[in-house]
């Protein structure tokens, strides 16, 4: 019972002391992205981090209060863990009373044999996986557990180290699974307020459970795992300063002005800005 209710605890805060911070935010998401619709059968698929334990909970208590009937999957996919991490994972869902599958593959086995971009190869298998272990259990979508912190983070990444403006969507079809969608509805909030909730909460999860990243700080080789915190302590440093600048980089992702772009990319195909002077007649050069 005292594991329950510790449950229930957990589950209560996200309504009311976070509510604010992270419960609007979560509906926010959800009815301006439409992630949901009626009838829906979600796999919500759980690595063991905060993340994906907060978004679990989260879609319980719509579960639990919306008229609009849906199913929902816990689903784990062990990816090589070892046997503590495992056991994490498997005690915070007993603890929090989330009923999780688990499936096992060898992803972490393959991606670790190769040199060039285990991290993109690691994500690429596993987001498959899931797709197909969703799709066998009559699912039509899986939910993951990126919020707005890692939406802001991956698009400064991919301008400052990938010299490209690249976002990451809320909702995705996916394009090897028919019928199948990807959607993130933790995208309104911020990764701060999830810590929070963690900590006031008493919760401990999984900070990492890569086996690269484990080999990768045991030989001291943080070159490529430290981008991302760069990003993060950039905008902390800037938040100083300005305490609304991750709303502001947020909110900028939907205010894109691609008329004011020099060049653009839409579904394969390049565009630029030199499109509409097509009839300037002959160069000088």
């Amino acid at each position: 019972m005292r594991d329950l209710d510790r449950a229930t605890l957990a589950q209560r805060s996200l309504i009311k002391k976070y509510r604010k911070e992270i419960w609007n935010p979560f509906i926010a998401a959800i009815k301006r992205y439409r992630l949901i619709q009626e009838n829906d059968r979600i796999a919500v698929c759980i690595s063991g981090g905060k993340d994906s334990m907060i978004l679990a909970k989260l879609m319980q208590q719509l579960k639990f209060i919306t008229d609009v009937p849906f199913e929902l999957e816990f689903l784990v996919m062990d990816p090589g863990y070892n046997k503590e991490n495992r056991k994490k994972i498997e005690d915070n869902a007993r603890l929090l009373n989330i009923p999780i599958k688990i499936f096992e593959s060898d992803i972490f086995d393959v991606a670790n044999s190769v040199e060039k971009s285990p991290c993109y190869l690691c994500a690429r298998m596993r987001r498959g996986f899931l797709y197909a272990h969703a799709k066998e259990l009559g699912c039509n979508k899986i939910a993951l557990g990126h919020h707005m912190s890692d939406v802001i983070e991956t698009t400064l990444m991919g301008m400052m180290y990938g010299s490209q403006i690249q976002g990451m969507l809320p909702r995705i079809k996916s394009t090897n699974f028919e019928g199948m969608e990807l959607i993130r509805p933790l995208y309104c909030i911020l990764e701060d307020d999830i810590i929070s909730w963690a900590k006031y909460n008493g919760l401990e999860f999984l900070r990492c459970a890569c086996r690269f990243t484990e080999e990768a700080e045991k030989r001291g080789n943080y070159e490529n795992l430290s981008k991302r915190q760069e990003i993060k302590d950039l905008i902390k440093q800037i938040k100083k300063q300005n305490p609304d600048v991750e709303q502001n980089l947020f909110k900028s992702l939907h205010n894109v002005s691609l008329d004011t772009l020099i060049g653009y990319k839409q579904e394969g195909t390049e565009h630029s800005f030199l499109d509409k002077f097509k009839n300037d007649g002959k160069e000088i050069l």
